[in-house]
């Protein structure tokens, strides 16, 4: 079992789209929401990943071919809670 923290940055055309669902859905990895925003020219989300480190990285590339920008969270993204 895997644990990979990701700051995932969206465009407006995507923010209403149900990726994050999607992503733990679809490739079987827990999402867990640590911060988020929402703006009107972009929404961002730190989200850790948990599961099959394989599948992490499967549902990583599928949210890059929708058009997401996929970075690792930076020390202070990151919320213990």
């Amino acid at each position: 079992m895997a644990s990979r923290h990701v700051r995932l940055t969206f465009s407006p055309e995507l923010i209403k789209e149900p990726l994050i669902y999607q992503m733990g859905h679809e490739f079987r990895v827990v999402t867990n929401i640590r911060m988020a925003d929402v703006e009107r020219s972009v929404g961002w989300v730190v989200l850790e990943l948990t599961g099959d480190e394989e599948e992490i990285e499967r549902s990583l590339a599928w949210a890059r071919e929708r058009g997401v920008r996929v970075d690792d969270a930076t020390l202070g993204d990151v919320v213990e809670g």
